[in-house]
Parts: structure tokens; C-alpha cells; sequence
């Protein structure tokens, strides 16, 4: 009989405004149990300086450039995590899946930043934790991310969905998991297919005092400015990357320079919805047997006009459902996601492969921090 964990999942996605924080209770292979998800607002200082010391960061030698900094804002992010699991009241013998904050990602240059010290919180809490996530994939070859559609898989199969089936992941960045007819871990086929929140939401953050576009009520009262959006499909449709994986920084915001805030959030919004709804018609077309259930999660699931317009701009033929339907709230798959990959990394079960993240073979992932 297999040994089922109590393992606590603490994810900080690219918008960097708090963490989500999921206990579950797993055998790390095909069983989960949900046992408690909170969310935790980061404070108005560690969200200010997350996101100033991203926008300063573009390349590895800035990481070097700005050690200081990011060696404070990490130790302060990571006191933070340390409240949370104050807070949540565990015995010690749980596990701590601890992503990080995200502050740069070039699997090019073999590289992906989370901000958070596995071995602080390791004394602070004194549990074992299991960190640094992305670090083994990416010396395998692949791209560090994404890292869900092994939990994609779990949830697929624990909750009877029928397959073929496509999770959309709307976090930050979006991505896609297609898990095929048969549920075959080896077969599963994911990768980042473009911006998610993150456009939206660093328009909004520099125009306004809001942090995103709730429920995208903005981006109702605007009108999408139609020249600004077709330069911006076309220059996007001609660039030369091919990536599994996106960090924030691969996108900006300069072209909708000149725009009213309204029309700003609208016309990044139609931008956002067009890159997401071509990409999932190219990937459901080019799957052999087809998908007709796509399974919205992530906190970009909520603006109601994004996935109104991706729905325009995908196939018809599509029946798209909240993963929530299934009893599973959305805002925490990626937070249960790592409270299950931590589990996996004791138990040297791989937590990457090659059609998700394009490593050489499945990875094993995770640094383990033992009292």
C-alpha cells in the first residue's frame, strides 16, 4: 500500500500579487485529496518591489547587477511563505512544495529565477522542503515549464473526465495540457501558447489603482482600436521564436502607447483572446483524435470578455467548462500542483517529460531541504 503525504502547495504566479496556498493529501502518484486552499495578499511594499525588480531585469547579467536587491526582496518573500505556514497550523512531518516568485525565465540561456530560500524556510518552519522546481528539466534540455500537466493528468483521471480533454491554464502566461484517449503519462502534450494576464494586467497597474481587469469590466466600457490591433496580431504572427515556454518579459505593452485606459484594456484584451483562441485551434487540429472539452482554470478563467473572445477566435465546435464544475476550484490547481510535484520529487518520480517541457527524458524535479 502506497504511503499517502500531507503536503502543502505554495505558488506565486507571475502577476506577484500573493500566494495561493493548497494542503493536500497525495500518494504522489494517482490519488489526491484537497484538504484546505487559502489565499495570501502579498503587502503593498513586496508587491511594489516584485514588480520594479522585474521590469529592471531582461537578461542573466542583470540578475548579477541587482544581487543586493534581489537577496533582500527574496529573504523578505520568503518570511512571508514562513507566515503563511504558521498559519495553517501543521505538524512537522508535512511537506512543503515551495515555488517561488518568479523573476526571470530564458530556458536559452539555461536559466529560470524563483525568488525563495528553500533552506531559510526549511529553518524557519523546520519541515523538509522541496524547491527549485524548474532547475533539473532545464539542464535535461528542456524548458523549465510548464510544470502542471502531470497533476492535469491526476485530476483527469480522479475526477472520471473524459478523454481526450484540454486544460487552458489562464495564469500570467497561458498554457495548455492535452491529455490523450487512454490517459498514457508518456503521451501528455503541453507547452505555453502565449500571453494570459499579464498584458491586461500591467496595463491596468500602470494606469489605474487596480491590479487586473475583475471580471473584464474594463474591458466592456472600451472600444478595441482596430489599427493598433492588427499591427500588433501581425508583428506577432511574424515573429521567428518558437518556445515551449514564455516569461512576462517576452511581451510588452508599448504598442497601445496612446490609448485611454478603457480602450488600452479592450484592445489588450482582443490582442490576448486572438493569440490564445489561434493557438488552441492549431493544437486541437493537429491532435488525431478529436478534443471536444476545453477545461478553463487559472485566475484569467473570471474575465468573462477574455473568454468570450476566445471562444471567437478558436473553433466553434469546442465546449468550453470551468474546472470548477468538477468540484475543483480553479484558482488552486497550480498551488495543489506543487504540493503533489513535492511529493513526487521524495519520491524520485519524474515530474516533467518530453512532449510538456521538451526534456531529453522525464525529469525528476526539486531540490529536497531534509531537518
Amino acid at each position: 500500500m502506497q504511503k499517502n503525504w500531507v503536503s502543502i502547495g505554495l505558488m506565486s504566479g507571475t502577476s506577484g500579487d500573493g500566494v495561493d496556498a493548497s494542503v493536500i493529501r497525495t500518494d504522489g502518484i494517482n490519488q489526491y485529496e484537497s484538504i484546505k486552499d487559502k489565499y495570501f495578499e502579498y503587502s503593498p511594499n513586496i508587491y511594489k518591489d516584485i514588480h520594479n525588480l522585474k521590469e529592471k531585469i531582461h537578461k542573466t547579467q542583470h540578475l548579477e547587477a541587482h544581487k543586493s536587491e534581489i537577496n533582500n526582496l527574496e529573504r523578505k518573500i520568503t518570511l512571508f511563505h514562513a507566515e503563511i505556514i504558521k498559519e495553517f497550523n501543521l505538524s512537522e512531518d508535512t511537506l512543503i512544495g515551495f515555488h517561488g516568485q518568479t523573476i526571470y525565465h530564458n530556458p536559452k540561456e539555461k536559466i529560470s529565477k524563483q525568488l525563495g530560500n528553500g533552506k531559510l524556510l526549511n529553518q524557519l518552519t523546520n519541515m523538509n522542503v522541496v524547491y527549485d522546481f524548474r532547475k533539473n528539466d532545464i539542464l535535461n534540455g528542456g524548458e523549465g515549464a510548464p510544470l502542471t500537466p502531470i497533476f492535469h493528468h491526476l485530476i483527469s483521471l480522479q475526477h472520471k473526465i473524459d478523454l481526450p480533454v484540454c486544460f487552458l491554464n489562464i495564469g500570467g502566461i497561458s498554457n495548455i495540457t492535452i491529455i490523450k484517449e487512454g490517459g498514457n503519462i508518456s503521451e501528455l502534450i503541453s507547452k505555453d501558447i502565449g500571453p494570459g494576464n499579464c498584458l491586461i494586467d500591467t496595463w491596468v497597474r500602470k494606469n489605474s489603482k487596480e491590479k487586473f481587469d475583475r471580471d473584464g469590466l474594463i474591458a466592456a466600457r472600451g472600444v478595441r482600436n482596430e489599427i493598433i490591433f492588427e499591427q500588433a496580431q501581425e508583428l506577432y504572427v511574424n515573429r521567428n521564436i518558437k518556445k515551449n515556454s514564455f516569461d512576462i518579459n517576452d511581451f510588452d505593452i508599448s504598442f497601445i502607447r496612446g490609448l485611454n485606459f478603457e480602450d488600452g484594456v479592450t484592445t489588450l484584451t482582443d490582442f490576448t483572446a486572438s493569440i490564445i483562441g489561434e493557438e488552441l485551434f492549431l493544437s486541437i487540429k493537429n491532435s488525431k483524435k478529436r478534443i471536444q472539452n476545453i477545461l478553463l482554470c487559472g485566475g484569467g478563467r473570471k474575465n468573462k470578455i477574455l473568454i468570450k473572445k476566445i471562444k471567437e477566435y478558436s473553433t466553434p465546435k469546442i465546449n468550453y467548462k470551468l474546472v470548477d464544475d468538477y468540484k475543483i476550484n480553479g484558482d488552486f490547481v497550480e498551488s495543489q500542483a506543487f504540493a503533489f510535484l513535492a511529493v513526487r520529487s521524495v519520491l524520485g518520480l519524474p515530474i516533467s517529460f518530453p512532449n510538456t517541457t521538451g526534456c531529453k527524458k522525464p525529469c525528476i524535479g526539486g531540490d529536497l531541504i531534509k531537518n
